[in-house]
């Protein structure tokens, strides 16, 4: 199995202590993702292939809020707890750090959204992209649709990443879309 990730790249999509358990805006289990994404960010390392993590890196008058006519309660406030990765995540120096959503105008669900991710992976030679975190049905989604529009082949890491669910079924929704976009569902235990 060694030499597989030559030509990819892990992005793990806001895992922020305002998305788990006790957060601003918590995802029902959305902790349990966190040793599974160890998983794979171990298997990455082994390899060397790069490991990405974007973050929501709002201001305090960020558009999503509902206070500025958004949806969401305030979070992931930039230099709150609220918007630190979660402590039990293996994110260390040689991850590279995305900051997304950070002016007040900018929604930035995705990772691509007003970045460079796009950008640097094609730098590197990247082709493929293993993407998992939270949320399923909002950012990991928008995350892995833009992926696939610039051109990359996609995994997503179904047992690493959990959703919202504001309505129900809007996780299984956002996989089916996902995949009828082209990527491919895979799971830690495969690894």
């Amino acid at each position: 199995m060694r030499g597989i990730l030559s030509d990819a790249a892990l992005i793990i999509v806001d895992v922020q202590n305002d998305f788990c358990p006790g957060g601003a805006l918590p995802v029902t289990g959305g902790d349990k993702v966190v040793p599974i994404l160890n998983i794979y960010i171990k298997r990455f390392r082994e390899e060397n292939a790069p490991i990405f993590a974007t973050r929501d890196w709002h201001p305090n008058d960020h558009n999503s809020f509902k206070e500025n006519g958004g949806i969401w309660p305030p979070h992931c406030v930039r230099g709150t707890s609220g918007a630190q990765f979660h402590p039990g995540l293996d994110i260390s120096g040689d991850v590279r750090i995305i900051s997304k959503g950070a002016s007040p105008k900018d929604e930035a669900y995705s990772g691509f959204q007003g970045t460079d991710l796009a950008a640097e992976l094609k730098k590197k030679g990247i082709k493929a992209l293993y993407i998992g975190g939270l949320a399923t049905d909002y950012c990991v989604k928008h995350t892995v649709l833009d992926a696939i529009k610039e051109g990359f082949s996609v995994f997503f890491l179904e047992d690493g990443s959990r959703g919202v669910d504001v309505n129900p079924g809007d996780s299984k929704k956002a996989i089916d879309d996902m995949t009828l976009a082209g990527a491919k569902k895979v799971l830690s235990y495969e690894w």
